[in-house]
């Protein structure tokens, strides 16, 4: 109550710019990963500051997307050749969203324009980039084809129609779940007002994702002085396999 009642205090303070304005809250404005991360879940609110009525003809419609960082991403083909299976084909795909979820007030469709959809790069084959493949790969687009079925399969790649709750053509919420598997790094949350699916007013902010406790300091660790990194994971693979020995030979009987 007390966030919706933040966003109704700013639809009424100052003058909007354009005839459709979106005013957002996010239910955590970061993110941390420490060793007990099993995932999270993002509300994501808002609501339509106008100057006037609303307007008249096609309904207002909502689409959120969280963008993680992007990455470049080399995908390889295999084929089964006299019985072993082998790589054939590589292609990096020029950067591809370590973690992207969209979420819409409607059916795609009815939301949003092909046009649009390339302008905005709002759906999940437009976030990635791909200039070109190599003269001999056969189905290049098989190849970023392969990378949204696979994040797709682990949770990172998400499109959920009519997840975004609105109302009275103003107020508006969706949750956006986070996997364990984050990457690190800032998250891109975009929202996008449409009519007759063309976008009318457009808001964007970030969401920090950072590892903290013994997660910050491996990973810097492993980064600043990798040779201490791997001595220490020796040095505790070691120690974790005699404990494991020792532990069986005193389960044994004599």
């Amino acid at each position: 109550m007390r966030l919706w009642l933040a966003l109704l205090l700013l639809l009424a303070a100052g003058p909007a710019r354009t005839a459709e304005e979106v005013v957002l809250g996010l239910s955590q404005d970061q993110v941390s990963i420490s060793t007990s991360f099993s995932g999270s879940e993002i509300l994501i609110f808002g609501a339509v500051k106008r100057e006037t009525a609303i307007p008249e003809g096609p309904p207002l419609e909502v689409v959120v997307t969280v963008q993680g960082p992007d990455r470049p991403v080399t995908v390889r083909r295999k084929e089964r050749r006299a019985g072993i299976w082998v790589n054939v084909d590589a292609v990096e795909v020029d950067s591809a969203p370590s973690f992207y979820a969209v979420a819409t007030s409607g059916p795609w469709e009815e939301v949003i324009s092909h046009t649009e959809d390339l302008r905005h790069a709002v759906s999940i084959p437009r976030a990635i980039r791909s200039v070109g493949a190599p003269s001999g790969v056969l189905e290049p687009q098989a190849f970023t084809d392969a990378v949204i079925r696979i994040r797709r399969a682990n949770g990172l790649y998400i499109r959920k129609e009519g997840a975004v709750d609105l109302r009275e053509q103003t107020l508006f919420d969706t949750a956006i779940a986070l996997p364990a598997n984050l990457t690190e790094g800032l998250y891109t949350t975009r929202v996008f007002l449409t009519r007759d699916r063309a976008v009318v007013a457009r808001f964007d902010t970030t969401i920090p994702v950072r590892k903290v406790g013994l997660e910050r300091w491996l990973f810097t660790l492993s980064h600043q002085q990798p040779l201490l990194y791997g001595l220490m994971s020796l040095a505790i693979a070691i120690a974790a396999g005699w404990a494991a020995s020792a532990a069986f030979r005193l389960m044994r009987p004599q």
